[in-house]
């Protein structure tokens, strides 16, 4: 028995990969691209380990695909393998529909053409699942409750219009074909080995680095965190025990302003590494706000504790102290990963401010 993990060299796939592996004997065939966000440096310690076994490959590669499947027989497919930064969406849409709807779409094709050659009870076993996120829903105005699984889908970023996209067809593949899956829309997530172009890494990366710490607009904007090692135990939980064909909103019940973020983060660093020039507060800087960003997002995760039983083991509080220690304790890790393409991304995003 194993499983197929696509993405998996990323930082929601390669934290479910470890966590998988430390909790299981059962092998993972991680498939990735090893994009600029895929490293393989976030799987350094399975290096020895038999159980994990790495292809470098895209899931537009149906032939690809088709030989793992039928090489390895796994009984799921984790489906992580995204393009997922809104603003690289924004300047460069078309990786976004290739990856994340052709993607998507290749890969449910080979998985159902695999899963037909079954017997019942095979069959009846097999899952896939499809890792998707609250972007889909859309905006929220500040008394509006927060997105449900039957909330009406409204996505105004190429990327969430996208991810839309591969949800539906997620849902069509099971319903047309049978194809046992299920799907996961989750809130932002945050932890260890996240690339940093993201808010929390890269204000932890800048400040330590005495640069200005981009805040968009007003910084008020609203999102929901989620600890990444939550969304891993999630995610097994709906393996486990999940409906077919249902959706599970994943979220950390964590309903928190940018700015908020921020200011958490820099107390924390203003504590385990003061700069002798004062308190990182001072590199706050606001930036033009990114075209059509969405005001406010939150999850409603009551269904998954109903039905699964799962709530978020972290508050707010224990996972950024967490993730805050981590990015201290692996600046290794940073300093490679924040050089070439990065650099270049950031300069082009917030200007002054690389």
């Amino acid at each position: 028995m194993s499983i197929l993990v696509t993405g998996g060299a990323g930082f929601i796939g390669s934290n479910f990969v470890l966590d998988w592996l430390e909790q299981s004997a059962e092998p993972v065939i991680n498939l990735d691209k090893l994009t600029y966000a895929g490293n393989l440096e976030n799987l350094r310690s399975l290096d020895k380990d038999s159980r994990h076994i790495f292809v470098q490959g895209d899931i537009c590669d149906c032939g690809l695909i088709n030989q793992l499947l039928q090489e390895h027989t796994p009984r799921a497919i984790i489906h992580f393998a995204a393009e997922s930064h809104v603003d690289r969406s924004i300047h460069g849409p078309a990786d976004f529909m290739r990856t994340n709807i052709d993607g998507t779409f290749i890969l449910l094709e080979a998985a159902r053409n695999y899963w037909k050659s079954f017997d019942n009870t095979a069959k009846h076993q097999f899952r896939f699942h499809h890792v998707s996120t609250d972007e889909v829903y859309g905006s929220l105005l500040p008394d509006e409750p927060p997105f449900t699984e039957t909330s009406l889908y409204q996505p105004n970023s190429p990327y969430s219009a996208s991810k839309a996209s591969s949800d539906h067809l997620v849902r069509a593949w099971h319903h047309t074909y049978g194809l046992p899956v299920t799907t996961s829309n989750c809130s932002n997530n945050y932890g260890p080995y996240q690339f940093p172009e993201k808010l929390i890494p890269l204000i932890i990366a800048n400040a330590l680095a005495g640069k200005p710490l981009p805040i968009y607009g007003d910084g008020r904007q609203i999102r929901d965190w989620l600890y990444v090692a939550d969304h891993c135990t999630a995610i097994r939980r709906v393996l486990e025990a999940g409906q077919v064909g249902a959706i599970y909103n994943i979220g950390g019940w964590n309903e928190m302003t940018n700015i908020d973020i921020v200011q958490q983060v820099i107390r924390l660093l203003d504590t385990l590494r003061p700069d002798p020039a004062g308190s990182y507060s001072r590199l706050i800087t606001y930036v033009t706000d990114r075209p059509g960003h969405d005001r406010r997002y939150a999850i409603d995760a009551r269904k998954i504790e109903q039905q699964l039983g799962w709530r978020p083991a972290e508050t707010f509080a224990t996972g950024i102290e967490k993730t805050v220690h981590w990015y201290l304790n692996n600046q290794d890790w940073v300093n490679r990963i924040t050089s070439g393409e990065y650099r270049t991304w950031i300069a082009r995003q917030y200007g002054d401010c690389a």
